[in-house]
């Protein structure tokens, strides 16, 4: 018998084979894919994490300067004004020298477009969907993850200078002695996701001592004007709804308003702040992310924590105060 009738026919797979392989390499990506989503979420809350610690580190470089954490604004007394962001008096503690270098004070960031338009890596969430720019008219801005803390309710009110209780508001000198409650026990920063949809400038409610809404359904009956999806695209802004939170309600508290048969999760500014010389602003902007089942907040002390959304209404109000003197739990 010849050498070449000893030789085997080479093997095949059949149809059925091939089907039955890929079958199989399906379920496990299936199996797989859950476990590497979660690692990839992991991940981004872990740089989210250190994007809020290198945020408390700069305050806290910024107090140990100027003896105070920044303003949310400053506002002159008698005028109407686009003021600076605090998050924008941090760049030099935050490697962003050349670029607060670019920066004058003393007028208004929408005169300065080169540097509106930057995009500030410590600023953003690795969560963030929606981190692109925002063309607006002669300006370009760029987004923020992270709110500084404006309190409860009141932020401020350009009549009498008063502000609210968080650790900033216009025109604060907000110090480590003014937070009497506890660096551990007080917020400094929260998330809060860019281009939310808002109500602003209704001028309702108005005057001082109006007390905290009971629900979501009463502030979205304050109105105002609406405004899709413009909240938190402005890192150089600094009115409530572009820089801040207020701790009105737990993180991821739905809003819900219809407008053009649409439902939108919507935050709500009374009046904001620099466009009136007279009017008070009340400001419920809520502290949202996407990171599963609540939000990662900073504290004074420079700790960070993930504040769960289902967290007490009180100790979550208690821990947006800056001396209310509150008993608090876990966030």
């Amino acid at each position: 018998m010849s050498h070449r009738a000893l030789r085997t026919r080479p093997y095949a797979f059949t149809l059925v084979e091939l089907l039955v392989v890929i079958a199989i390499i399906g379920i496990l990506v299936a199996l797989l894919l859950p476990a590497v989503q979660a690692a990839r979420e992991a991940a981004r809350r872990m740089s989210c994490g250190n994007n809020l610690k290198q945020m408390g580190l700069a305050l806290h470089n910024y107090h140990d300067t100027y003896k105070a954490f920044p303003p949310s604004a400053l506002l002159p007394s008698n005028s109407t004004f686009d003021p600076w962001s605090p998050q924008a008096r941090l760049l030099s503690f935050l490697e962003q020298e050349n670029l607060q270098d670019l920066i004058d004070w003393n007028l208004s960031y929408a005169t300065q477009p080169a540097v509106t338009k930057q995009r500030i890596a410590a600023f953003i969430c690795p969560s963030e969907i929606n981190d692109r720019e925002r063309p607006d008219g002669a300006l370009t801005h760029y987004p923020l993850s992270y709110g500084i803390n404006l309190g409860t309710w009141f932020v401020y009110d350009p009549t009498t200078q008063q502000g609210g209780n968080g650790i900033a508001y216009p025109n604060g000198r907000i110090n480590f002695a003014s937070v009497t409650d506890g660096t551990s026990n007080t917020l400094a920063f929260a998330e809060v996701k860019a281009w939310n949809p808002y109500l602003r400038d209704g001028g309702n409610p108005t005057g001082l001592g109006i007390g905290i809404p009971a629900n979501p359904a009463q502030v979205v009956l304050f109105g105002g004007n609406f405004k899709t999806n413009s909240g938190h695209t402005e890192w150089v802004d600094g009115r409530t709804h572009q820089s801040g939170f207020t701790g009105t309600f737990p993180p991821n508290t739905k809003f819900i308003y219809n407008s053009g048969g649409q439902e939108y999760d919507i935050d709500f500014t009374s009046s904001r702040e620099g466009k009136t010389t007279n009017q008070t602003t009340y400001a419920v902007v809520t502290s949202r992310s996407y990171h599963p089942g609540g939000a990662q907040v900073g504290l004074v002390d420079g700790s960070v924590r993930f504040a769960a959304e289902t967290v007490d209404l009180s100790v979550w109000r208690g821990y947006a105060t800056r001396s209310g003197g509150e008993v608090l739990g876990e966030l």
